[in-house]
């Protein structure tokens, strides 16, 4: 019994379970690319690196060794992979460090100074990187796992005491290899936990596309690594910013990723464009009037030649009053989305009016349109844009059907208005696009649409059209400076 209940459970939960509107799979294509970029940036990172004095003595000398610097960096060997609960795993063999330092020895009363060049060679870094998602539904750097370790070192002691310099090198050079080993490792904690995350912010979460609705990037839970792709859910729904806390509840099919063969995959369903246009039609936006001289000249001729019986009839000292066209959708359009192609089906009242200056309009007409728009979408850069194009259009009468066969004379002219008065004002706006969850300074080129029953994929490679060094420079936190030690046991040496 408690097992059935247990299935019931389960069962009521999967039933109430919210899919994304968006998904997101990034496959190890991009770890080349995305690791040459962060590589550049590593680089300069560790260049930072602030090693402490050393300074001692050994019998009668004593020695100080200050003002050490990093002066070049060559990482000649490295991996980037996608591990499971890891999430990314950057490995770098055989590095080197060139540095310069500051040498003070005292012999009795004879005193030796200068500076000196020397190398850390056979550095060797493993850390990862695990995302989660954070309250707010971001994605965060929520940890970073770090071993780092230097092989040897080298210094090119001279001056007066150069034998001695080569007889204390092995202690010195030790000595610094052991402070060297534990810089490392509080640097790329530093880099993960503060910079990456400061990139991370650039990602929108909940932000507006425009004046009337918003989209809600929020993740839905933490990404989800395999050893060749990583995948993130996305809500992907719009809302009214007028009604911030509205959702529409998402009935449509789970969007699916399968390919692999390009750097990015974006999937969208059938639910993201219909929470978009629901949005809009709750904000009151799917609406038109074209009043007078904005009614275009052909139609407001074969207009009042149509309901000159109508006119004559309900009001003749009207009769030159200006004409007003009225548009408006009765009901939230829908999206369709076939292998074959995505269609947007629309429906709303065309009602004919006259309209004399200070007195009440005087309504001709009213009926009914059924419009069917096909939409090809494409992404350019990091905004998802559509283009709209008019298909089917039939209009008919709320009354009866003797006048709905009146109207057919109307019927082509009304759908010319439509596409040259009304679509390219819609589409103005769609091709304007919303932007996708993508950090600042990276974009989209060479997309390729697919379309799927119920959802459609965008396959694309990734550019940075900035650095990350200039995009973080930027959106760094202002509390930079404060204290990012990693706990002792994510800084092995």
């Amino acid at each position: 019994m408690a097992l059935f209940g247990a299935l019931f459970l389960a069962l009521l939960a999967g039933a109430h379970a919210e899919f994304p509107g968006c998904k997101i799979r990034v496959t190890s294509k991009a770890l080349e690319l995305v690791k040459q970029e962060g590589l550049r940036f590593l680089e300069q990172e560790l260049e930072t690196i602030t090693i402490p004095d050393l300074r001692g003595k050994e019998g009668h000398f004593y020695y100080n060794i200050s003002e050490v610097k990093v002066t070049e960096l060559q990482l000649t060997s490295s991996e980037l992979d996608f591990q499971p609960q890891q999430e990314l795993m950057l490995q770098i063999t055989n590095a080197s460090l060139g540095l310069r330092f500051r040498r003070q020895l005292l012999y009795w009363f004879f005193y030796d100074g200068g500076y000196i060049n020397a190398s850390a060679e056979g550095v060797s870094i493993r850390t990862g990187l695990e995302l989660s998602r954070d309250p707010a539904g971001r994605m965060k750097v929520s940890n970073v796992s770090c071993q780092a370790s230097v092989s040897r070192m080298h210094a090119a002691f001279g001056g007066t005491f150069k034998k001695v310099y080569d007889f204390l090198s092995t202690f010195i050079t030790s000595g610094m290899r052991f402070l060297l080993n534990q810089q490392i490792c509080p640097v790329l904690y530093h880099t993960g936990t503060v910079l990456l995350n400061a990139l991370l912010d650039t990602v929108p979460v909940r932000s507006s596309v425009d004046e009337l609705v918003g989209i809600d990037y929020s993740l839905m839970k933490d990404p989800v690594a395999s050893t060749s792709n990583l995948d993130m859910d996305f809500r992907g729904a719009f809302f009214p910013l007028t009604e911030r806390n509205w959702s529409l509840p998402n009935r449509a099919v789970e969007p699916q990723l399968q390919e692999e063969e390009r750097m990015v995959y974006v999937a969208f369903s059938e639910f993201f464009f219909d929470s978009a246009m629901e949005s809009y039609f709750r904000a009151g936006a799917l609406q038109l009037s074209l009043v007078g001289d904005k009614v275009p000249h052909d139609l407001d001729i074969l207009l009042r030649a149509t309901y000159f019986g109508s006119i004559v009839l309900l009001s003749p000292a009207v009769i030159d009053s200006p004409l007003k066209l009225e548009l408006r959708v009765l009901a939230p359009p829908r999206c369709t989305i076939k292998p074959s192609g995505t269609t947007v089906s629309v429906t709303a009242s065309v009602t004919i009016a006259l309209v004399p200056p200070d007195k009440p309009e005087v309504q001709l007409s009213s009926m009914t349109m059924d419009a069917r728009l096909s939409a090809k979408m494409a992404l350019r850069g990091k905004a998802l844009r559509t283009q709209l194009d008019l298909r089917r259009f039939r209009i008919y009468s709320n009354h009866s059907a003797l006048e709905s066969l009146a109207l057919i004379p109307l019927q082509a002219p009304l759908k010319t208005m439509l596409q040259i008065g009304v679509m390219p004002m819609l589409n103005e706006r769609t091709w304007r696009g919303v932007q996708i969850p993508l950090p600042e300074g990276i974009n989209f080129v060479r997309e390729v649409v697919t379309n799927h029953a119920g959802f459609l994929t965008i396959g694309a490679d990734l550019h940075f059209a900035k650095g990350l060094r200039e995009v973080i420079e930027k959106n760094r936190p202002a509390d930079i400076g404060a204290s990012t030690a990693p706990p002792p046991s994510t800084a092995a040496v």
